[in-house]
């Protein structure tokens, strides 16, 4: 039997909404959609870079509880409500995703928070022995 478990970030949003940050099934890490609100004070910055490097924080946490790290990721989803909000997070997103490069799409839609600026979603595989 595949080994399935929920990781969870503390966000209030996973109780409210019903999801969790992320789930590992087997050698697969799907991660969810993750904004750049710092979960431990429920904060979120106004600018998109700073937004961007918390996603990564947050994804990042994730990806260790799987014991994954962004060496492990291979797709993942930008999605901003301003396109133009997209190339300056650029450095920050080649900084963790720059030698993986994994399949990657950036999706122009509204996100559930008008104080989000960036989502993030990652899938990775997990390697094991």
């Amino acid at each position: 039997m595949t080994e399935r478990h929920a990781i969870l970030s503390g966000s209030t949003f996973e109780e409210q909404i019903g999801y969790a940050r992320a789930v590992v099934d087997g050698d697969w890490v799907h991660v969810s959609g993750t904004t750049g609100f710092d979960y431990a004070t429920m904060t979120i910055s106004d600018d998109v870079v700073e937004q961007a490097e918390q996603c990564l924080r947050n994804i990042e946490a994730a990806l260790a509880e799987a014991d994954c790290t962004f060496a492990d990721v291979v797709r993942v989803r930008y999605m901003l409500p301003d396109r133009e909000d997209f190339e300056p997070c650029w450095p920050v997103l080649r900084r963790c995703f720059g030698s993986v490069r994994p399949a990657a799409t950036m999706l122009m839609c509204g996100l559930s928070d008008p104080r989000m600026k960036i989502e993030i979603e990652v899938y990775a595989r997990r390697v094991t022995a």
